[in-house]
């Protein structure tokens, strides 16, 4: 039987501030070094100047609390001028609003809330609310469908990867409420065609909502200069709403995203307010109650330090650097790359599954490449950044030898064919994908002396290994209805 592990509760006595200190250094020593350009995900780093700047100013307002926005006048006003700077970057005009988020999957939640409200209004006869969006839309959308009671119909994308309009007409019914599609996907980069998706939603009279939460603040660059981007925001007049993460290549602080759409009209249906707490009048514009100040004073800094300039000077070497990369990939006959990638973005995979793309995958993190594996079809997945640009021919060459690896040993397998988004992480039978994961979670959530806890059994199993996977206000009515337009209305 194996002993029960010590249970950590609170130290009677406070440790000293420099102990603590020091054995955070050390737990955080063993993590990924991102900084060293492994990873290729997660974290988007500009420079250490930077990076102080933002944790500078995050702290600054640690404490600030915009439950109650009304109470931060300063925290108020920047998030007024974030948002202006952000439909000024997405072609927003005098009448689009918004709000900052704690990122993506809870921009992306909203959206769909709010569309289920509005269909609750506008759409009354619908019982059974529908959305439709193409396969490679985020998760987020299906996490969101599942919360709210609504039926996600998921369309298969063409060969070249992009949603198919005519699958859209012809999945649309009596009972859709929505349309969503994305700016590009992140599976693949690849930009899905929002105008022929828009004037669908225009016949059909529907809501149409772009993520662009990976490419918001990095498409505007790419186009700016000059390189072919198909027009996706708001200058598509159907586009009622969209996400963008400024905590991705907006170069802020997790967690912090901006949610924007059209017009009062639809944003009026994200705001839940109840009138009957005894604690007072409770409202909110976002999902969450307490807001933290930190990400808000994070994203103002970060775009006025970058500034237009900044932005751009960033793009054009993270481009240049994809289409390197791209070029070097072009050149080794036993890879491809799939679709065509719009930015910064970019999944490869091996021609006819030969060499089996997993063992490149497993040779690379043998030379300690952190690999973003995908599945459908299985391929690498690469987001280049900054921090990548002094290791692109390391890994170049790394790839080259992983080829060779495998054509040397055509015999040699991977040690999973499942990828974790998110994780990076491996699992080893197709077949149980979802339990594994959903063990993986116990384990990963569950305390380790309880009844329940099923670590032995499942190592004893093998039907996964955790050590292989290692692996997301209160305020006067009267106040509130005063200050809506102001707080999260016109620019």
């Amino acid at each position: 039987m194996p002993s029960k592990k010590s249970r950590t509760i609170i130290p009677t006595e406070g440790k000293p501030s420099a102990q603590i200190l020091s054995e955070l250094e050390n737990m955080r020593s063993t993590d990924i070094k991102w900084k060293e350009g492994r990873v290729w995900s997660l974290v988007y780093y500009v420079n250490e100047e930077h990076l102080a700047l933002i944790n500078q100013a995050y702290n600054l307002y640690f404490s600030e609390n915009m439950l109650n926005p009304l109470a931060w006048d300063s925290l108020r006003g920047m998030e007024t001028e974030i948002k202006s700077m952000a439909l000024d970057l997405l072609n927003g005009d005098d009448e689009t609003v918004g709000v900052i988020t704690s990122g993506g999957t809870e921009s992306i939640f909203q959206a769909v809330y709010t569309y289920r409200e509005w269909a609750r209004k506008n759409k009354s006869q619908i019982k059974a609310p529908e959305m439709v969006v193409p396969v490679s839309i985020h998760p987020a959308f299906e996490k969101a469908a599942h919360i709210l009671g609504i039926k996600i119909i998921k369309l298969p994308t063409g060969e070249d990867l992009r949603a198919q309009p005519n699958a859209f007409r012809k999945a649309i019914n009596k009972n859709t409420i929505f349309l969503a599609a994305s700016a590009p996907s992140y599976p693949n980069g690849v930009m899905d065609p929002i105008e022929e998706i828009a004037q669908i939603a225009k016949e059909y009279r529907l809501p149409f909502h772009v993520d662009a939460c990976i490419g918001g603040y990095m498409l505007p660059w790419v186009e700016k200069l000059g390189r072919p981007v198909p027009v996706w925001d708001f200058r598509i007049p159907e586009v009622t709403s969209i996400s963008a993460d400024l905590h991705k290549f907006g170069y802020a602080a997790k967690g912090c995203s901006t949610l924007l759409y059209r017009s009062m009209d639809y944003m009026k249906y994200q705001f839940f307010i109840a009138t009957d707490f005894p604690g007072g009048i409770y409202a909110n514009a976002t999902f969450q109650g307490s807001r933290s100040g930190g990400p808000i004073a994070a994203a103002w800094a970060a775009l006025n330090a970058l500034g237009k300039e900044g932005y751009l000077k960033i793009a054009r070497e993270v481009m240049d650097t994809a289409d390197k990369i791209k070029e070097e990939i072009n050149k080794i006959p036993e890879l491809k790359i799939l679709g065509k990638p719009c930015m910064n973005i970019i999944s490869y995979t091996s021609v006819e599954s030969k060499p089996d793309i997993f063992v490149i995958a497993d040779y690379l993190e043998e030379k300690g490449w952190l690999v973003d594996r995908q599945q459908f079809p299985n391929s690498i997945h690469l987001t280049i950044m900054k921090h990548h640009l002094p290791v692109i021919d390391d890994y170049i060459n790394d790839l080259k030898g992983a080829i060779k690896f495998a054509k040397d040993n055509p015999g040699a397998t991977s040690k999973g064919n499942a990828a974790l988004y998110g994780l990076m992480a491996r699992i080893p039978f197709r077949g149980m994908v979802k339990s594994n994961v959903r063990k993986l979670f116990e384990e990963m959530y569950s305390n380790p002396n309880s009844k329940g806890n099923t670590t032995t059994k499942d190592k004893e199993d093998k039907s996964y290994s955790p050590a292989d996977n290692g692996p997301a206000w209160a305020g006067q009515l009267n106040k509130f209805l005063i200050g809506i337009n102001r707080i999260f209305g016109k620019k």
